[in-house]
């Protein structure tokens, strides 16, 4: 298994419990659009993220994810650079 594909398995499982509408999940699932998360689910996600992964996702780089194939490229960038 690629580490990418590892990465996405996770992050996909990670959405799982904040994906209350059941919507599908591919790489160009809006956060805000296609799950329609509020503030408040992001920020309990991204701790979640940076839990399971060990990294730190500052407040500017979370602004540019709005995808989440945006956000596992993110993921896959930050834990190379550990």
């Amino acid at each position: 298994m690629t580490e990418n594909k590892a990465i996405w398995q996770q992050t996909v499982a990670l959405i799982e419990p904040f994906n209350k509408k059941a919507v599908p999940l591919t790489e160009e699932t809006s956060f805000a659009t296609g799950l329609e998360w509020d503030s408040l689910t992001v920020m309990d996600f991204v701790a979640a993220v940076e839990d399971e992964f060990d990294i730190s996702i500052s407040m500017n780089l979370q602004a540019e994810i709005e995808t989440v194939g945006q956000l596992v490229a993110v993921i896959e960038k930050l834990v190379n650079e550990k």
